[in-house]
């Protein structure tokens, strides 16, 4: 399963400012599961990454930057720059997949990147980091840490759809059964995860908050909502995972052949007593095999059965295609809902701080 955040550099260019030598920047592309962002990178800024990181976590990255050369220059010469930025993107992606996170969760690694300083980053495998399990243990006290905490949800729920889609093409019971698994896991996380957001939820309406982070009305109805919108998505792709479990245990490596005696009954006109069509029974001729022999309308049989299978996969790619799309709406959707959210809890302090000052004004005059 790929991870939520994908990191890669496939260009290069060669940039020339006014008053200095010109230079080799890396196009390091950010896939994000709903957007792709891209930043651009001189050497020398991979260099002090690689410096910042030894100095934040005391160790070395998993994988070393590529040496550099004294005598000769990236700029004009293809061979040595398309030789860097291959070592280069082996470098970013191997801090990206390592088991170990502290590389990933340390601020040069965010800096770097430009993400925000509360960003959570994931493993190889698409799960949470220690990070932010730890997070989610000590508990949701603020504001802004339960919409990291949901975004992180909505990460689980759309690994779980995106496993549970690869283990129907799945080609055998054992491919089956690891995909099954992992999507249960990750159901299981997701299902954790909103046990953790409604008590933070609780905690964020009590009394006991300060004011700076108790939530209004308005703001804990949309949080509440979008909490029983995600407790529907984990119930329906559970039952999606029992329904396919119980009907499909397992997938068949090899189809057992037909018997001489199945083949003929399927051609034996059996007495009905309503009048109706019998499989194998003679159909009008049409003009298209009128003209063949035997040969000839086997042939155009099996043309005609494989165009109706190209039909076929034709329309499961493009209703595959609208579902993904569905998926992606929805999920921008609740992110405007979120910014909308945080809009409307802005407007809420400083509509408060505004009848403060009017009942101030009041008592002057």
């Amino acid at each position: 399963m790929a991870p939520a955040l994908q990191i890669s550099i496939p260009t290069t260019s060669t940039a020339s400012p006014s008053g200095s030598k010109p230079f080799t920047q890396y196009h390091v592309v950010l896939q994000l599961p709903l957007r792709k962002h891209e930043i651009r990178k001189r050497y020398t800024d991979f260099e002090k990454l690689h410096t910042d990181l030894q100095a934040q976590t005391g160790a070395p990255p998993p994988a070393s930057l590529p040496a550099k050369s004294w005598l000769r220059r990236t700029v004009n010469n293809d061979a040595l720059t398309e030789e860097r930025r291959l070592a280069l993107q082996i470098y970013v992606k191997a801090i990206l997949e390592a088991q170990d996170g502290k590389w990933r969760s340390s601020s040069a690694w965010r800096s770097f990147l430009n993400l925000p300083s509360g960003t959570s980053t994931v493993t190889a495998n698409g799960q949470l980091s220690p990070a932010s399990q730890r997070r989610g243990s000590v508990g949701i006290t603020d504001p802004n840490t339960w919409l990291e905490a949901h975004r992180d949800l909505k990460s689980q729920i759309s690994t779980a759809r995106q496993q549970l889609k690869a283990r129907d093409s799945a080609q055998t019971p054992q491919q089956q059964h690891a995909t099954s698994a992992d999507a249960k896991a990750s159901l299981v996380r997701a299902a954790t995860s909103v046990e953790q957001l409604e008590s933070g939820l609780r905690s964020l309406s009590s009394s006991d908050q300060s004011s700076s982070k108790r939530l209004g009305d308005g703001e804990l109805r949309r949080r509440r909502d979008l909490l029983l919108t995600a407790k529907s998505e984990i119930q329906a792709l559970e039952t999606v995972l029992l329904s396919a479990s119980t009907s499909h245990p397992t997938l068949p490596s090899t189809t057992a052949p037909a018997s001489a005696a199945s083949k003929s009954s399927l051609f034996t006109h059996a007495p009905s007593a309503k009048p109706g069509r019998v499989l194998g029974g003679p159909l009008k001729e049409t003009e298209r095999p009128r003209e063949l022999d035997n040969s000839g309308v086997l042939q155009l049989q099996t043309q005609i059965l494989a165009e109706q299978d190209e039909d076929v996969m034709s329309l499961g790619k493009t209703v595959g295609r609208l579902k993904d799309m569905g998926i992606l709406i929805n999920e921008e959707l609740e992110v405007q809902n979120e910014m909308l959210g945080l809009i409307d809890g802005d407007v809420e302090r400083v509509q408060g701080k505004i009848d403060v000052g009017r009942k101030r004004i009041a008592r002057i005059s």
